[in-house]
């Protein structure tokens, strides 16, 4: 029997059905072939404009570390520190866009609007090529401890900073004469108390108080540097090779902020503009490199052999004006302390409160504010030389941190997507490496050649 063929109608709707799945489909794909915007997923808080995210990265690079480059400039010579500091703030600016690119890129793969420096690391890893995976947790909390044994060096130079300026100004007008571990442990009335600010949000008050003073001794400083100069001809233009590990040591120490980079940049309405041509990065890393290259060469020039690790320290002693920039540096070095120290307490603070009691959290976290206190303060008595601070701190944890990490981690992202073993960008991560881990050995070992002759 001959099979009835459907009538008009019935085709119609068979073909509207068919032309309805065929556009869910086709716009399904269209969704899913979409790209992931990270900057438009992130909350409503993350409201951070290009300029703000500019002010933000130089208020953190413009730290203690800008009156260290005289210091850094003593053991390079003139010349070679002119050259050494352009060259380290080049290298200091790619891999903060190393690790910045790589970010990004990882947020738009994985689908997270924001990703800090260890998290960062440990997801490359996870997401590299399968040898490496399992290095991923490790990854991660070398990051966490290295930035926590970087602020816990930041606050020890706090400390002696704060000791030493106030020494140097109780003695000029008759107070008494006691040594510098003495005054290192004095400081312990003021933190105490202010270590136990549990929010960041009381302790903005006292941020803005420090730009403002910070500030105000900066050009101070500068005045005195520039006030009567010595000629060029009595400073040296160059030192000896052995004087180049230490004066790297100090330069990272003293422009190296990769830690606040990705807080930074995760706050920014526009975090495609943190990188680029100008970009917020090109332009803070510029004007950190001109202002830290010009105070390190006047600062040298002016003071010579006697530099000290803080260049108020150097600033005459008979002076009121002297006197009121090195108490207005211990005074910001104060205030910034206890924002320093949340990071390290932060840390260890995450990998503890789960096994504290609930009703015991609250003392928890003020006994491990305490102890970190009395540890940092009771280190830099132990060891009150602010030079070797700078050196270990920058030799140790900023080699690791600021350049052995960010180009490693490049590396393993990109492995097998766009580049293999013999790609111009592995060798100039492997020459980074090198250079890392050279700066380090080197820089460690001066250091404590140096802290065995003057204890």
């Amino acid at each position: 029997m001959e099979k009835e063929r459907p009538s008009a109608p019935e085709i119609r709707t068979v073909m509207d059905n068919y032309s309805s799945k065929i556009e869910l489909a086709y716009n399904g794909s269209r969704e899913d072939l979409d790209p992931y915007v990270p900057a438009e997923h992130r909350p409503s808080e993350s409201n951070t404009s290009s300029f703000g995210a500019l002010a933000h990265l130089l208020k953190a690079s413009l730290g203690s570390g800008v009156l260290a480059m005289p210091l850094a400039f003593k053991n390079a010579g003139l010349l070679v520190g002119c050259i050494g500091t352009v060259l380290i703030g080049f290298i200091c600016g790619h891999v903060i866009h190393v690790l910045v690119r790589t970010s990004q890129q990882l947020c738009v793969e994985v689908k997270k609007p924001a990703l800090g420096y260890a998290e960062t690391c440990d997801l490359v890893f996870q997401n590299g090529p399968k040898p490496v995976r399992k290095y991923a947790t490790f990854a991660r909390e070398l990051v966490d401890w290295a930035l926590a044994v970087t602020h816990i060096g930041a606050c020890c130079v706090y400390v002696v900073v704060i000791a030493e300026s106030f020494r140097q100004v109780s003695i000029f007008y008759g107070g008494p004469n006691w040594s510098v571990t003495a005054y290192c442990a004095l400081t312990l009335i003021v933190l105490v108390p202010l270590t136990q600010i549990t929010k960041l949000k009381y302790l903005v008050p006292f941020s803005a108080l420090a730009n403002f003073v910070w500030l105000a001794s900066i050009c101070i400083s500068i005045y005195y540097c520039l006030r009567g100069t010595p000629k060029i001809s009595e400073r040296n233009m160059a030192t000896s090779i052995s004087g180049i590990p230490t004066f790297i040591s100090t330069s990272l120490f003293a422009m190296e902020g990769i830690g606040v980079v990705m807080p930074i940049e995760n706050e920014m309405v526009k975090p495609q503009q943190f990188l680029g041509c100008p970009g917020v990065l090109n332009i803070a890393m510029t004007a950190v490199v001109m202002l830290y290259a010009f105070v390190g060469f006047t600062g040298y020039l002016q003071f010579g052999e006697e530099v000290r690790g803080s260049l108020t320290l150097n600033l005459p002693q008979d002076e009121i004006l002297a006197q009121t920039a090195k108490l207005l540096v211990a005074c910001v070095m104060l205030l910034s302390f206890a924002l320093i120290f949340y990071v390290p307490v932060d840390i260890v603070w995450k990998r503890v409160h789960e096994k504290i009691p609930a009703r015991g959290q609250r003392w928890g976290l003020a006994g491990i504010r305490l102890v970190g206190t009395l540890f940092t303060v009771g280190l830099a008595c132990a060891i009150p030389k602010l030079e070797l601070f700078m050196e270990l701190v920058g030799a140790v944890c900023l080699s690791v941190l600021g350049l052995l990490l960010p180009s490693l981690t490049e590396t393993v992202w990109r492995w097998g997507r766009d580049i293999g073993p013999c790609h111009w960008v592995v060798w100039k991560n492997a020459i980074l490496g090198v250079f890392s881990i050279v700066a380090m050995i080197s820089g460690v070992a001066y250091a404590i050649i140096a802290m065995i002759e003057k204890l």
